[in-house]
C-alpha cells in the first residue's frame, strides 16, 4: 500500500513539475527575440513529453519494474519512429531552424529554386507562399533549408541597373548625361550611393549605356518601370537613336 501510495505521489507532483518546467520553457524562449513563438512551444512540448517519459520509468520503478529494458524499449521506438518519419523529421527540424535563424519573414519576398513569391506564413512542416501571379505555393521545409534563399525585402535599399544600347554614330558621352540627368530628377533615386553611368559593353549593332541608381526596396518596381519609360522617350527627344539588330552580308559572284 505504501508503495502505491509513493507511486501516485511520484506520479502527480512529477506531473506536475513537467507542467511547471515546459510552462517556464516556453516563456522563457517568448521572451527571446530569436524565437518565434511556433518554436517555443514546440521546444516545451519536447521538454514536457520528456519529462513524462522520466515521470513513467520512476513510477514503474517503484513497483520493482526493470527500467533497464523499458529504456531500451523506448530507445528502440524512438530509433523505428525516426526512421519511419524521417522526411517528416526533417520538415520539422528545418523548420524550427528557419523559425530561429530567419532567412525570411512572413510578407516578404524570396526566390528558392523554381519558387518565387511572398511568404504567407511559416509552419514546422511547411511554408506556404503567394506567387507573385497570384498563385497558392505550399514548400516542404526541408526544400527551403537546403537551397539559397534570395530574400528581396530583407535590405532597406536595392541597386537598379539600366542597359540601353544606342548606335556607334551617337555620342556616348551626351547618352551618359542623359541618363545621368533623368537619375538626378526622380526624387525616389538616393544621393549616396550617387548614381552612375558608363559605357557597358560594345555589341554587334549598338554601344551598351550603363545606368546605375541605389533606390528604397520599396520603390524598387516602379522606378525599374518610370526609369526604363523616360529613357527611352529621353533619347527619341534629344536624337539619341536605339538601333535595332543588323547583320551585313555580302554576296559574292563567281
Amino acid at each position: 500500500m505504501i508503495e502505491i501510495a509513493g507511486a501516485f505521489a511520484v506520479l502527480v507532483i512529477g506531473l506536475l513539475v513537467a507542467g511547471l518546467i515546459s510552462n517556464w520553457v516556453e516563456k522563457a524562449l517568448s521572451r527571446s527575440p530569436r524565437f518565434e513563438p511556433t518554436v517555443a512551444n514546440f521546444l516545451s512540448n519536447v521538454v514536457k513529453y520528456a519529462l513524462w517519459a522520466l515521470v513513467l520509468v520512476t513510477v514503474l520503478a517503484q513497483f520493482g519494474v526493470e527500467t533497464t529494458s523499458i529504456l531500451a524499449a523506448l530507445g528502440g521506438l524512438a530509433l523505428a519512429v525516426g526512421l519511419a518519419l524521417q522526411g517528416t523529421l526533417s520538415n520539422v527540424a528545418s523548420g524550427v531552424m528557419i523559425l530561429v535563424q530567419k532567412p525570411f519573414k512572413v510578407g516578404e519576398g524570396i526566390t528558392t529554386g523554381s519558387v518565387t513569391g511572398t511568404v504567407q506564413q511559416i509552419g514546422l512542416f511547411t511554408t506556404e507562399l503567394k506567387q507573385f501571379d497570384g498563385l497558392f505555393v505550399m514548400v516542404p521545409n526541408s526544400e527551403l533549408w537546403n537551397q539559397a534563399i534570395v530574400n528581396f525585402n530583407r535590405h532597406p535599399i536595392r541597386r537598379f541597373e539600366l542597359i540601353v544600347g544606342i548606335a556607334y554614330s551617337d555620342s556616348m558621352e551626351q547618352a551618359r548625361k542623359e541618363l545621368l540627368a533623368l537619375a538626378e530628377a526622380d526624387e525616389r533615386v538616393l544621393e549616396d550611393p550617387e548614381p552612375q553611368a558608363f559605357v557597358s559593353s560594345l555589341d554587334d549593332s549598338s554601344v551598351g549605356i550603363g545606368l546605375r541608381v541605389w533606390c528604397a526596396t520599396s520603390d524598387y518596381l516602379t522606378l525599374t518601370w518610370d526609369l526604363t519609360e523616360a529613357a527611352k522617350a529621353r533619347f527619341d527627344q534629344v536624337g539619341l537613336s536605339i538601333p535595332f539588330p543588323q547583320r551585313e552580308v555580302i554576296q559574292r559572284t563567281a
